[in-house]
């Protein structure tokens, strides 16, 4: 918690007592207000102060949540082929000290498929794709940067989601993983631990997504960077993961010396 937060609510706090004395010496003089009015009163004010502290409780918790997130989100590596789909079979099938789970491993499908983050993905309903003529595309926003997304889902995406919607009895409206975002990266950090894998969590899933389009595209940095909404071409290279030494390589083959 800053400081100015802290200053804040105790500011708040200490006005809300002082006017809850004072409010209860002024019913105190008047005898004809009745008591229950001073309790009804008293019991406001409390509620006041308790309610301007819940909510810089979670203002507080939220900050760090997101701070955590962005932490982990840099230290998670992209997945190989291999690795994703080593991971998807394993929770399908479960293992020692964990149980099959298709849901988590489906939701973890879609990310690596559509680039979206984890928390979009958590929050998706079948609803939120829509017809669009001859095609079907996103129609949603995204939590963290507060950007509507309305790219293509390609068909045989779409007909994955809705398998598994009737498969599962989720109606149109009702959100396809009824999970949090906890309980996945748990179950996750399960199953890599299992199969030996370091730095795996659900962003790398996106970063699978990007590093696999990437590579696909002919290294088209910018198709990569509107798919995943960056703001910069910057944040995307960190996604594929380019380095010096591919920068190297790549300015090697191209000499073109007469």
């Amino acid at each position: 918690m800053k400081g100015l937060e802290i200053a804040l609510t105790v500011i708040i706090n200490v006005l809300c007592n002082l006017f809850c004395n004072v409010v209860y010496d002024f019913f105190k003089k008047h005898r004809k207000v009745r008591k229950s009015y001073i309790i009804r009163t008293e019991i406001y004010c409390v509620y006041t102060v308790l309610c301007y502290n819940i909510c810089v409780y979670e203002l507080n918790m939220h900050k760090i949540r997101t701070i955590r997130g962005d932490m982990a989100n840099k230290t998670t590596v992209a997945l190989t082929q291999e690795q994703f789909k080593e991971i998807i079979e394993t929770m399908k099938i479960g293992g020692v000290g964990f149980r099959a789970n298709n849901r988590i491993a489906t939701a973890l499908v879609l990310e690596a498929n559509l680039g979206l983050r984890i928390e979009d993905i958590l929050d998706l309903r079948l609803c939120d794709i829509i017809a669009d003529g001859n095609r079907y595309r996103l129609n949603i926003t995204e939590k963290k940067t507060s950007k509507k997304r309305n790219f293509t889902v390609p068909l045989p995406i779409y007909n994955y989601i809705k398998v598994y919607a009737v498969d599962n009895d989720i109606k149109s409206d009702e959100k396809l993983f009824p999970i949090t975002e906890r309980n996945v990266q748990k179950y996750l950090c399960k199953v890599s631990d299992y199969l030996g894998y370091e730095n795996i969590g659900t962003h790398s899933f996106r970063k699978f997504f990007a590093t696999e389009i990437y590579l696909n595209s002919n290294y088209n940095i910018v198709l990569v960077q509107q798919l995943l909404q960056h703001s910069s071409v910057a944040t995307t290279q960190k996604y594929v993961g380019i380095t010096s030494e591919m920068q190297e390589k790549a300015l090697m083959n191209h000499i073109n010396l007469l």
